[in-house]
C-alpha cells in the first residue's frame, strides 16, 4: 500500500504571521487563502502587479528581510528570481515552514485545496503531484455538505463545558456529539436561533440516562473493494467502539472506523481458526454487555455463509440488541464482474447459492435436479474440489456441455477468470489464482462477458 509522504496537520496561526513574498497572481492566490484565517498577512514585493485590494493583508514593497519572519507561523514564496532565494534562505533560518509556489522540491509543506466551513476545514492534498485533482475532489466536497456545517461545529464547541460538567464518561460524551451533530432538524433550530436550546434538550437526555445498552451491528463488507461497501456500513463502522473482523476482510475496510475504536481480528482462513465460532458468540455478547457499540464486520453479506445465524442466537439468548447490515455476497460481485445474468427469461428462473465444502451426495442430487431444470448454480468454497464436484454432477446426469465459469477474488481489482463447460472442469487440471472463488453452473454462464477468461480446456498436458 502507498504511503504518504506529508502528514496532514492544520498549523495554528492564531496570534502569528503569515509571509508571503511576490506581487503577481500567485503571490495574490495565496493571499487570498491565508486571509481566510485569523492571522496578520504580510505581503513583501519591489513591486505589486496583482490587485491586493478587498483583501485583509499589509503590503509592503520592498524585499523581506531576517526580522520580518519574526512570529511568523508559515511563509509562501511567489518570486522565482533572486530575490524568492534569499526568501527561502531567510525563512528556513528564521525556522519558518516554507512553501515556494509550483515548486514541490523546495517545499516543506504543501497548500492543500480547502472545504472552509469555520471552524470545520477539510484539506485535500495530492503532495502536489495533481492539484486540479484535489479541486475537482474539494468541490465534490463543497457539494456534499451544507453551508450551516460551520454553524454546527461551533455549536458543539460552545457545550464542551456544559457536556463536560454532566457527563464524565469520555463514551458518553462522544456518543452526545454524535447524536448532537447528526440530529434530525439541526439546522433548522440553528437557523431559528434555537440551537443552543435543542443541544441543551439533547443533553438532558443524554444526562439522564443511567448507562449506555451496547448494541451489536452485524455488517456485510462486501467482496473485498471499498467502494462497494454501503454507506450504513461506513456510518456505524464511525460509531463503533470495538470492530471484529474476518479474516478476508481487507484492512483498508476496517481502517475505515474510527482511529480510537478498538479492532479484534477473529481471523478464520481455511484449516486455520484464531477463534472458534464459539469464542466469537462469547466475545461479541461480552462486548456489548459491557455497553459498547460493536461492529461484526463479515466479508460479503452477513446473512450468506457468514454464520451469522448463531451470533443472532446468542445475542437473542444474551437479551442484547442488535441489526444486519447487508452487505454485497460474492456471488452477487461475481455476476457483475462478468455480466453474467444468473436469472434470465426463457433461461433460467431461479439462482442457488450453495456450498461445495462438505457437499454430500444428497447435495449433489439436489443440485444436479436444479441445474437440469434450469436454474443457476453458485458454488462457495469450492476450488479446491472443483474438478470433483464437476465429475461428481456429470455422475448425476448433468450434461458435459453445460457452461461452467469461475471467479476468484470476485469484486477485487486482482480477480481472475475461468470458463469453460463442465466436462473440461471435470477433465482438466487447473491453477487456480489464490483467494476465494465462485464457481457458475449453468445455460446463463454463456450469455456472460468471460472474454477476458482463462479456458477450461477438455485436457492440459504438463510436458516434463
Amino acid at each position: 500500500m502507498a504511503r504518504l509522504n506529508t502528514f496532514p496537520v492544520s498549523v495554528a496561526v492564531k496570534g502569528r504571521r503569515i509571509v508571503i513574498v511576490g506581487g503577481d497572481d500567485e503571490a495574490l492566490a495565496k493571499a487570498r487563502l491565508a486571509a481566510k484565517t485569523s492571522a496578520e498577512i504580510v505581503v513583501f514585493a519591489e513591486a505589486f502587479e496583482a490587485d491586493f485590494s478587498g483583501l485583509d493583508v499589509t503590503l509592503v514593497s520592498r524585499a523581506v528581510e531576517a526580522g520580518d519572519f519574526v512570529n511568523a507561523a508559515l511563509a509562501f514564496v511567489a518570486d522565482h528570481g533572486p530575490a524568492g532565494a534569499r526568501a527561502l534562505k531567510l525563512a528556513r533560518g528564521a525556522g519558518v515552514p516554507v512553501n515556494e509556489v509550483d515548486v514541490p522540491e523546495n517545499c516543506d509543506f504543501f497548500t492543500p485545496a480547502i472545504v472552509d466551513r469555520a471552524p470545520l476545514s477539510i484539506a485535500i492534498s495530492s503532495e502536489g503531484d495533481a492539484p486540479v485533482l484535489a479541486r475537482l475532489v474539494r468541490a465534490k466536497i463543497e457539494a456534499m455538505f451544507s453551508p450551516r456545517l460551520g454553524e454546527i461545529a461551533r455549536l458543539a464547541g460552545a457545550m464542551r463545558e456544559k457536556v463536560s460538567a454532566l457527563l464524565s464518561d469520555g463514551v458518553a460524551r462522544r456518543r452526545y456529539y454524535e447524536a448532537l451533530v447528526t440530529a434530525p432538524g439541526i439546522e433548522t433550530a440553528l437557523a431559528a436561533g434555537q440551537g443552543e436550546a435543542k443541544a441543551d434538550a439533547l443533553l438532558a437526555q443524554h444526562a439522564g440516562r443511567i448507562s449506555d445498552e451496547g448494541v451489536v451491528w452485524l455488517i456485510g463488507a462486501g467482496p473485498g473493494a471499498e467502494d462497494l461497501l454501503t454507506l450504513r456500513a461506513q456510518r456505524l463502522l464511525q460509531e463503533a467502539d470495538v470492530i471484529v473482523h474476518d479474516q478476508l476482510v481487507p484492512a483498508a475496510v476496517v481502517e475505515m472506523g474510527r482511529r480510537d475504536a478498538d479492532r479484534i481480528s477473529v481471523g478464520k482462513a481455511k484449516g486455520h481458526h484464531s477463534f472458534s465460532q464459539a469464542q466469537i458468540n462469547t466475545l461479541i455478547v461480552r462486548l456489548a454487555s459491557e455497553g459498547k457499540k460493536v461492529a461484526r464486520l463479515k466479508s460479503g453479506d452477513p446473512m450468506v455463509f457468514g454464520r451469522a445465524g448463531e451470533e443472532i442466537a446468542a445475542l437473542r439468548k444474551a437479551g442484547l440488541a442488535y441489526s444486519i447490515v447487508p452487505g454485497v455476497t460474492s456471488a452477487l460481485a461475481a455476476a457483475a464482474d462478468t455480466a453474467t445474468p444468473v436469472t434470465l427469461r426463457k433461461v433460467s428462473s431461479g439462482f442457488v447459492f450453495a456450498t461445495a465444502h462438505g457437499a454430500d451426495n444428497t447435495d449433489l442430487a439436489h443440485w444436479a435436479s436444479l441445474a437440469q431444470s434450469g436454474l443457476t448454480l453458485g458454488l462457495y468454497m469450492g476450488k479446491s474440489i472443483a474438478r470433483q464436484i464437476a465429475g461428481d454432477l456429470i455422475g448425476q446426469g448433468v450434461s458435459r456441455a453445460v457452461p461452467v465459469g469461475i471467479v476468484v477474488n470476485a469484486g477485487r481489482s486482482e480477480k481472475a477468470l475461468y470458463a469453460g463447460t463442465i466436462g473440461g472442469l471435470a477433465a482438466g487440471e487447473i491453477d487456480f489464482a489464490d483467494g476465494p472463488a465462485i464457481i457458475f453452473i449453468g445455460e446463463t454462464v454463456a450469455e456472460g462477458d468471460w472474454a477476458q477468461a482463462e479456458t477450461i480446456a477438455v485436457e492440459k498436458f504438463k510436458v516434463a
